[in-house]
């Protein structure tokens, strides 16, 4: 028999039953400190803990909610600024926001280069260990907007593109202020030109002007059926060629500063190494300054590309590897008593240098390694193995080929002690 007064046990179960009430969630005044690497405000609250706050800018007083909460720290969503600070800028783009590509057009152009230089510095010094030898200097992009020359969109049911924010859905638009000009209007031209078929296409803009799009993969159905599309950039005073969703750097006004500097850090020599060369970029400009060059790409496509831009450009120095990275560093005639290079140039993918490649480098003991990264993480990891291996850093500088993201192209020289 229940010990319970007559009615309690009946409310016992029913509550016992019954869904919990929603919790209502922390809601939070903060004050924006800096910028991440992901792109958010970063604040601490009243105990300390870090709060990350998107769409915010340093010294905002701001509204947030909490969305994810960790023993040390949390994610907020932005519920009102309360209080703006003089690094606040009016957004160019009509779905910002929406969209999942840019998420600093709220933030000055100033604080954006002043964030990005932090953030390559905070990555040595804390994921790398690093002593850096002096403060970094990043090298702005002549513009702001309209500096793009490659993008990747989606058409879908007669609309084109990008993806939301955390979604797979796209946020429609007709402008996108990033693009070059010719670029921007390929893009509001791409639906027609799909004819009602829906996926990703690629948006390339050649040096001779000439706007160039190619579909991810197989062709939509419904599209016309062209020749393979293949864009012309100019570098190192040479026409470089490769299909148009073939991989090189994407700020327009940027793009021969980034592969003058890789090929003055290399300096000159009899043999340079050059991995991850894809169609060319910096490949051309080594070598003008080797007697040889050994340039390795494991995309049989951007080989191919390789191998025709140094034949139309009479490089007779270089000599194409078209293997993968680690292949290729462990067999001839880059392995062995005989392998030898006075400079090792890496242009790795945001994932950085395998443990395999990694040590395939080291076991070259070059002089001399010049790393181009796009992301300071993956950079800060492998500086720390090429400094525990012998090298020291010599010299590091960014590059804002993405202006109103939070990414970084950093040029990182190292030297081997003696």
């Amino acid at each position: 028999m229940s010990t319970e007064p007559e009615g309690e046990a009946d409310d016992a179960a029913r509550a016992a039953e019954a869904p919990d009430a929603p919790e209502e969630p922390e809601r939070l005044t903060l004050e924006i400190e800096r910028l991440a690497a992901t792109g958010e405000g970063v604040a601490r609250d009243a105990s300390g803990r870090v709060v990350f706050v998107p769409f915010t800018a340093p010294g905002d007083r701001v509204r947030a909610r909490i969305v994810e909460a960790r023993a040390r720290f949390a994610r907020a969503e932005l519920e009102a600024v309360e209080r703006p600070s003089a690094e606040r800028a009016d957004p160019a783009c009509a779905v910002f926001g929406e969209c999942g590509g840019c998420t600093w057009q709220h933030v000055r152009y100033e604080a954006q280069v002043a964030a990005k230089a932090a953030i390559l510095e905070d990555a040595l010094r804390r994921i790398g260990h690093l002593e850096l030898p002096g403060p970094v200097e990043i090298v702005p992009s002549p513009v702001e907007y309209a500096y793009r020359i490659r993008t990747r969109v989606r058409v879908e049911r007669g609309q084109v593109g990008y993806r939301q924010r955390r979604s797979h859905r796209i946020a429609p638009t007709t402008r996108c202020p990033i693009l070059a000009p010719a670029l921007e209007r390929a893009l509001v031209e791409l639906p027609a030109r799909a004819r009602g078929g829906s996926g990703d296409w690629w948006l390339a803009l050649g040096s001779d002007g000439c706007a160039h799009a190619a579909p991810v993969g197989r062709a939509p159905a419904g599209a016309r059926r062209r020749p393979p599309a293949r864009v012309s950039l100019s570098v190192a005073g040479h026409d470089l060629e490769c299909g148009v969703g073939g991989f090189h750097q994407a700020n327009g006004p940027l793009f021969e500063t980034v592969a003058a500097a890789v090929v003055a850090a290399a300096g000159r020599g009899d043999s340079a190494i050059e991995l991850f060369a894809g169609a060319g970029y910096l490949t051309l400009g080594l070598a003008r300054n080797f007697g040889r060059v050994f340039a390795v790409e494991g995309s049989p496509r951007a080989a191919h590309d390789l191998e025709r831009n140094a034949e139309r450009a009479g490089a007779r120095a270089i000599e194409v590897l078209a293997r993968s990275v680690e292949r290729a560093l462990a067999s001839p005639p880059l392995a062995g008593a005989g392998a030898h290079a006075d400079v090792v140039v890496i242009d790795p993918p945001r994932t950085g240098l395998s443990a395999p490649t990694l040590a395939g480098v080291l076991a070259l003991a070059a002089p001399r390694i010049v790393y181009l990264s796009c992301d300071p993480a993956t950079l800060a990891r492998d500086a720390a193995a090429l400094v525990a291996g012998g090298y020291a850093l010599e010299a590091v500088r960014g590059f804002d080929l993405f202006p109103q993201t939070p990414h970084v192209e950093a040029l990182a020289t190292f030297t081997r002690s003696p």
